[in-house]
């Protein structure tokens, strides 16, 4: 065979081997990852209206001759997200610590021993019946230990400090919203993205049109990066298969 369709036949093999994502990370090499278009994520075809246990619903009295409701919070006019398509600040500060120790350990032991001194005489033809030697008083002797120990620590330290601007893409029918935010940075060749959804409170949102991570019902937050320095610090496909398939 010619050495270079030997050469091409094998590139393709190992593409088709590392998956679609091998070939499309061949396509950009030496290119700058690519931000994702401005689009709306309720039209995505992998959003997921979210459905969730409601109270009845109740009216809603409002007092005549009152220039002021009860969900306001400024005079003249209420700053705070409060529509499909508002955007609102979510601050995230996570400081979590977490240390977890476990030690097991467990110890079995067990014997057996038969005896067959008497059997209406027919002890003797049993004894015929074993090799030369055996004992009826020594029939069966059995004896078994075990022992197994474990132990286990685990050390964990995460600290996040992000602001994440998102915006309301349904309204629940009790009135709480979800929200659903992206931001992609990209420096050099090297792109952090830092992802949010989840469920709020008109109410929890502050005055200044913002709220806490802690506040956030069902949240799902994603920090991550696509690029140069992230594909380094990945293992190769090869080794994650081998790691996965590999049973010792």
């Amino acid at each position: 065979m010619n050495p270079f369709l030997k050469t091409t036949t094998a590139l393709s093999m190992i593409i088709l081997l590392s998956g679609c994502g091998a070939a499309s990370r061949l396509a950009n090499v030496g290119a700058p990852p690519k931000l994702t278009k401005i689009e709306n994520p309720a039209e995505e075809g992998d959003y997921t209206r979210v459905s969730m246990p409601m109270p009845p619903k109740q009216e809603i009295v409002r007092e005549s001759n009152s220039l002021w409701g009860s969900t306001k919070q400024t005079f003249f006019k209420d700053q705070r997200a409060s529509d499909i398509g508002d955007i609102l600040t979510v601050l995230i500060d996570i400081d979590d610590e977490a240390e977890l120790e476990n030690e097991t350990e467990r110890r079995r032991s067990a014997g057996e021993d038969v005896e067959l001194n008497n059997a209406l005489g027919f002890e003797n033809r049993l004894i015929d019946a074993l090799p030369a030697g055996a004992l009826a008083s020594d029939l069966v002797d059995a004896n078994s230990t075990s022992s197994s120990r474990g132990s286990g620590s685990t050390e964990r330290e995460e600290e996040i400090r992000v602001q994440l601007a998102a915006t309301v893409t349904q309204i629940l029918p009790n009135g709480n919203m979800v929200i659903q935010g992206r931001q992609e940075v990209r420096v050099n060749f090297e792109k952090r993205i830092l992802e949010l959804a989840g469920i709020i409170r008109p109410e929890d949102i502050t005055t200044n049109n913002s709220i806490s991570y802690d506040r956030i019902a069902e949240a799902r937050i994603s920090y991550g990066g696509e690029g140069q320095i992230t594909d380094v610090q990945q293992p190769r496909y090869g080794q994650q298969v081998y790691d996965i398939l590999f049973p010792f």
